[in-house]
């Protein structure tokens, strides 16, 4: 393991979506940064939640005001600083009776509509459905409101993409195995995984964002107890061939108080979660289970004309959300809010531990983490992140960045264009640089994906595998079959490409 150097104003622990974002936002401040991750960004909590930017209507049942209102103004920043990857979302909400009184949905959306400023997206409105609904005949009405999509895994990379532009070290696959704290600062011990090299790095402050494992770090990284507990909440997916060519998302409740989305996604499919259960087991082996596969398909099913079997699930994935423990009596009530706290000792080199959080407002808790560190680091800089892009969205339209795009690359074909403006926006010029046909991107594994984006997606976006190019920098895993799954893989081992730490 190679470092330019091993002393550093602080370290992140924590390739999700909180610690690239503290990464960025501290780096942009002036510090010298550097984060470290056991797996792949975004390998855990981070690319298993529901891709969704919203408030949390539901919430809202359970008094949690001033986490909605601080979503839904992060709602419209991130939609406006992260054009290719977000991007509004109409949904609908099918309304029966026996589960909550219309007037109960009606004044909840006219809060979710009103507690904070809207900008890029419309009010909620009440709907009918007719006999030719894709819902079933007994759904005769319901509401329409507006939130957002998100491509999370792509969120983590790029904000691990902007930390690195303002000076920060990224390294994945990067284990902090010891931290001990002495006075001014922190003797930290890191090891490579796979080579299991280890090195030796000084930094002023460290911050512990290791999501589901941020309570256990203090048992194995760093001596002392955990200052919060955590409930470890699984929540679980199932993807199935498109149920409907609609382009809202449906929000369906149940019996037992929950709701589950059913979102259009990547083109051709439906996404369908989540659930919310109670997890003790291996964070590292989560999966779902036949009970939650059965919960799924049977809400969709009391609600839609195509009914689903176990036969039409294409994929699934699991996520464990680390959430603070507030003594909630069931998982779906635990809230989603978060809490930072600061350990510095009598002012001895600073800890700050995240607690909670959710994805929506990742870039507020990422402000706020580094203003808790502020009085540690006189020479620190003014925050940034609310009014700056994210890596490749400096643009002002999806439709004029493409007519730009086809102008340069008018060979390329329309649908990897599509998928590329999706995932890198303006970066597309990067990655394309100067190639003029088909035949210049090289090696084709299938479905659009060639040797060029590879060797982007391994030089610049710390990719190292073939599953870390098709669930995380794309969803193309969803596509490939397993000979060619093989050949991406085969290419990536003898690829001689520069790999960065």
């Amino acid at each position: 393991m190679k470092l330019l150097d091993n002393e550093y104003d602080l370290l992140v622990i924590g390739g999700g979506v909180n610690g690239t974002g503290i990464a960025a936002d501290a780096a942009g401040r002036g510090l010298k940064v550097l984060l470290c991750e056991q797996n792949d960004l975004a390998s855990a909590t981070s690319s298993s939640s529901s891709k969704l930017i919203h408030g949390g209507l539901r919430y809202l049942e359970h008094y949690q005001f001033r986490l909605v209102k601080e979503a839904l103004k992060e709602r419209e920043v991130l939609l406006k600083n992260a054009p290719h990857i977000m991007w509004p979302l109409s949904f609908r909400l099918p309304h029966q009776a026996h589960l909550r009184p219309y007037w109960m949905i009606r004044i909840g959306l006219f809060i979710y509509d009103h507690l904070a400023k809207r900008i890029t997206l419309p009010a909620s409105k009440s709907i009918k459905f007719t006999r030719d609904s894709i819902l079933n005949n007994t759904i005769t009405r319901g509401f329409e409101y507006a939130d957002g999509w998100v491509d999370d895994s792509r969120l983590v990379i790029l904000n691990a993409l902007a930390a690195q532009q303002k000076g920060a070290t990224i390294l994945s696959r990067t284990r902090c195995i010891k931290a001990v704290r002495n006075n001014n600062n922190w003797s930290v011990t890191l090891e490579q995984q796979g080579s299991k090299k280890q090195c030796s790095i000084v930094a002023k402050g460290v911050v512990n964002a290791a999501g589901p494992w941020v309570a256990s770090l203090f048992d194995e990284v760093i001596t002392g107890p955990s200052p919060h507990n955590i409930r470890l909440v699984k929540g679980s997916h199932i993807i199935v061939p498109r149920i409907h060519t609609e382009p809202q998302a449906y929000i369906l409740q149940n019996k037992d108080q929950r709701i589950i989305f059913v979102t259009p996604f990547e083109d051709d499919y439906s996404l369908i979660g989540t659930t919310d259960e109670e997890y003790s087991d291996n964070i590292a082996d989560v999966k779902i289970s036949d009970k939650e596969v059965d919960y799924l398909i049977g809400i969709t099913n009391n609600y839609f004309k195509k009914q689903l079997t176990h036969n039409d699930i294409v994929h699934t994935f699991s996520g464990v959300r680390p959430l603070l423990d507030d003594n909630s009596c069931d998982a779906q009530a635990v809230t989603r809010d978060y809490k930072l706290i600061l350990s510095s000792n009598n002012n001895q080199a600073p800890l700050l531990s995240v607690f909670g959080g959710k994805i929506t407002t990742y870039r507020k808790l990422a402000e706020n983490a580094v203003n808790e560190l502020a009085s540690f680091y006189p020479h620190m800089g003014q925050t940034w992140t609310k009014n700056t892009p994210l890596p490749g969205g400096d643009f002002s339209s999806k439709v004029v960045l493409k007519q730009q795009l086809q102008v340069k690359y008018a060979w390329l074909p329309e649908f990897i264009l599509n998928r590329f403006i999706r995932s890198y926006g303006t970066g597309t010029y990067t990655l394309l640089t100067d190639a003029q046909s088909v035949a210049d991107l090289g090696q084709h594994f299938g479905h659009g994906l060639y040797a060029t984006e590879v060797n982007y997606l391994v030089n610049s976006e710390w990719a190292r595998c073939a599953e870390d190019i098709l669930w995380r920098r794309s969803k193309l895993g969803l596509r490939f079959n397993t000979e060619q799954i093989t050949a991406l893989s085969q290419y990536i081992q003898n690829y001689n490409g520069s790999i960065p730490l």
